[in-house]
């Protein structure tokens, strides 16, 4: 059937063995962290961007999207004086 062939492919592909390991190391863990999923992933070798990361991405993008705006506005008054 096809849950079995898909059985089959994560074991093959080592999937099984990578989460049974990972399982084993939480279900060891003396003090279980309060974010299983981020202990998880982070064993995988998943990390994702640092919240403090993305809001200062976040911030520096508005601040060259007003830059932007700004530039855009000043190349328009040159223009302007230019064709005068």
């Amino acid at each position: 059937s096809k849950q079995e062939e898909f059985r089959k492919y994560l074991e093959e592909n080592g999937v099984v063995d990578t989460l049974t390991k990972i399982l084993v190391c939480l279900y060891e863990e003396p003090d279980k962290p309060k974010d299983a999923i981020g202990f998880i992933k982070q064993h995988i070798g998943i990390t994702g961007p640092d919240t403090a990361d993305i809001k200062a991405l976040q911030l520096e993008i508005s601040e060259l999207r007003n830059k932007v705006e700004e530039l855009i506005e000043e190349n328009c008054s040159l223009k302007s004086k230019v064709t005068c």
